[in-house]
């Protein structure tokens, strides 16, 4: 308090008594930041103890299992199942590292050896691949792209294992400030190597030194870590060292040699064997539907060695082509991999469906040969709400006292069962609609419960509730200065119950877009788009596609194709083996004719079955019969 005069004092004195949110600029003045030797300040900078605390607006959500992908398979002993999951990233790290949600509660915090991840590079510039055509580009720039990294950096420290490592990929236009964030963030003392990913191929820079090598930045949390030095050797014959008897500085002993060639070389912290982008063959790119920022296998296989051993868990929060997950599962590691986009989601998910035809790591002329392990994906933050009130009552209970942020504290009071109790300590209760088939919650329920109750009830009371099930247009009732809150699934949103408007994700109608950088905020349920679509002649015709919702920018209703993000097919479709995407065409590069959208598909089966994906993500799913 000493850092604020009298003024300063009384307001925040009015603040406290009228319960009403303390301004930004005040918690730097209560709570003074002890900053380090050095760090970056810059617009927007949040202290760390306030996204911890969900101050940015962001907070952990309940996963929601969707499909578990061969449960008949052999698991880790433990019953590990690895994870896909859809969602925004620092939602899913927050409930890591809240650790309530019992699919991941005392499973993955503070167990994971590695995080590996390779952020979208911040910049307005459209990458272009060897054959000129445009990649990607990114929202995000400046400060704004920092603190999007840094949140999750902060997070990414919290649940890492005492003795794990982070390796964060990233090129030369964001690279000198993602060091200061890490040295900030683990310690510059924890920083054990700046990794050189070299690169050649042609060029169109002719004012400066071509660009041809990516960082990537090592960290460990303590001074207790993994290192298998033996795995990061490569063969003398295949490294740029000449292995005559000229070399070694003259020295021309065979035996030496020998022993040398047995042993391998230990790779420096500069790698001139590893392919990236366009580089990468495209026999071996296609394994990840030509994804746009594919990474080699290679280099994957080479840090996870190095820092893990068998059965350790590996995360991917910028999931991507799904490449961090592929290669933990061919080197037996546990992994977790996580992504807001519909495009990485599926292509993961093929990506592991199909393993046993990706190459070998051991020998690149054979292929892999063996079926993934058990595998779930999830969802965090959007859900489906049909498969939500298909839980049993328990789990049904918790699940939605996770999405308004409730904690779970049964008790009862004069025959009326409260089930939780919200942060600013008032009660909540969860309407129990299988008890009340024949009733809705109406007046006559809150009277009853308001004079049954009499003078033990608190002034505020929380009811989670089907929207459908509450004859109330407001989203508050009040009885003798008592509030009953409705908190309607769907939701309404109560302003004063958090601190920023609820933001969906955003899917891209571009492949050039599937990098484009959103925050999710507060949780939502799908919505079904409404479509006709049918198959004539080896063509997809999309007469309608609109979806349920409307714009939230605009509040105005998207005309017909307007809100397609995305058609994602299986051309080959078996309901034994499930859907595995074949093809993805983003709304963009569809064709008009006739005021239908034409997608042309090579048909090698019976059935074609055809996934609709809208800008929020909300999907349809159709089976197309083509006989």
């Amino acid at each position: 308090m000493k850092n604020l005069n009298l003024e300063e004092r009384e307001f925040l004195m009015e603040c406290l008594a009228k319960g009403t949110t303390i301004p930004e600029d005040f918690r730097e003045k209560l709570f003074p930041t002890i900053h380090k030797e050095y760090e970056l300040r810059y617009a927007g900078k949040m202290r760390k103890e306030d996204i911890l605390a969900d101050q940015d607006g962001t907070f952990a959500v309940p996963l929601q299992l969707e499909k578990i992908y061969n449960g008949e398979r052999e698991n880790f002993k433990d019953d590990w199942k690895n994870m896909l999951v859809f969602g925004d990233n620092l939602q899913f790290l927050k409930t890591l590292y809240k650790n309530e949600d019992p699919i991941i509660k005392d499973k993955v915090k503070g167990k994971i050896k590695l995080i590996y991840i390779d952020p979208p590079f911040a910049t307005e510039d459209e990458f272009q691949n060897k054959d000129g055509i445009k990649s990607y580009s990114d929202r995000k720039q400046g400060s704004e792209f920092i603190e999007f990294l840094r949140k999750r950096l902060i997070l990414a420290k919290e649940i890492l294992s005492n003795d794990g490592s982070i390796f964060v990929h990233c090129d030369w236009r964001m690279s000198a400030y993602i060091r200061a964030i890490l040295d900030e963030i683990f310690g510059k003392e924890k920083f054990v190597n700046e990794i050189i990913i070299c690169y050649s191929g042609p060029t169109n820079q002719k004012n400066n030194f071509p660009r041809k090598h990516d960082n990537i930045f090592y960290y460990r949390k303590s001074n207790s870590f993994t290192f298998n030095n033996e795995t990061t050797r490569i063969d003398y014959k295949k490294s740029n060292f000449t292995t005559g008897k000229t070399s070694l500085a003259g020295r021309a002993d065979d035996d030496y040699l020998r022993q040398l060639d047995e042993q391998g070389k230990q790779i420096e912290d500069y790698w001139t064997d590893i392919r990236t982008g366009s580089h990468i063959p495209k026999n071996i790119r296609e394994n990840a539907s030509n994804y746009p920022t594919h990474k080699d296998e290679k280099l994957l296989e080479r840090i996870i060695r190095a820092v893990t051993n068998e059965g350790e868990i590996v995360l991917d929060f910028f999931g991507g082509s799904g490449v961090t997950a592929a290669v933990s599962e061919k080197l037996n590691r546990k992994w977790i991999t996580c992504d807001i986009g519909k495009f990485s989601f599926y292509t993961t998910q093929k990506r592991l469906l199909k393993i046993q035809n990706s190459l070998n790591l051991e020998n690149p002329k054979k292929l892999y040969n063996k079926l993934a392990k058990t595998f779930v994906t999830i969802n965090t933050g959007i859900y489906d709400l049909k498969k939500m009130q298909e839980l049993n009552q328990d789990k049904y209970i918790e699940f939605v006292l996770q999405l308004f942020e409730v904690t779970q504290k049964k008790q009862t009071k004069k025959g009326f069962s409260f089930h939780g109790e919200r942060k600013d300590g008032y009660p909540v209760i969860v309407w129990e609609y299988w008890n009340n088939k024949d009733s809705n919650l109406d007046i006559y329920f809150l009277d009853n419960l308001h004079q049954t109750l009499g003078k033990s009830i608190s002034k505020r009371v929380y009811i989670i509730a089907p929207a459908n099930a509450v004859d109330f247009i407001s989203d508050f009732h009040e009885l003798d200065d008592v509030r009953y809150y409705f908190l309607k699934i769907p939701y309404q949103i109560i302003k004063e119950l958090h601190p920023k408007d609820f933001a969906k994700i955003r899917q891209p109608k571009s492949k050039n877009k599937v990098n484009d950088l959103d925050n999710a905020i507060g949780f939502h349920f799908s919505l079904q788009p409404d479509v006709d679509a049918s198959f004539e002649n080896n063509i997809l015709l999309i007469k309608k596609f609109v979806s349920n919702f409307r714009e939230e920018e605009t509040n105005k209703e998207l005309e017909n194709f307007e809100s397609l993000s995305m058609v994602i097919i299986d051309n080959h479709y078996s309901e034994k083996d499930g859907f595995i995407m074949s093809d993805c065409i983003f709304s963009e590069d569809i064709e008009i004719v006739q005021n239908q959208l034409q997608i042309p598909i090579p048909k090698k089966g019976d059935d074609i079955c055809v996934i609709f994906i809208d800008i929020y993500g909300n999907e349809f799913k159709q089976v197309i019969k083509t006989k």
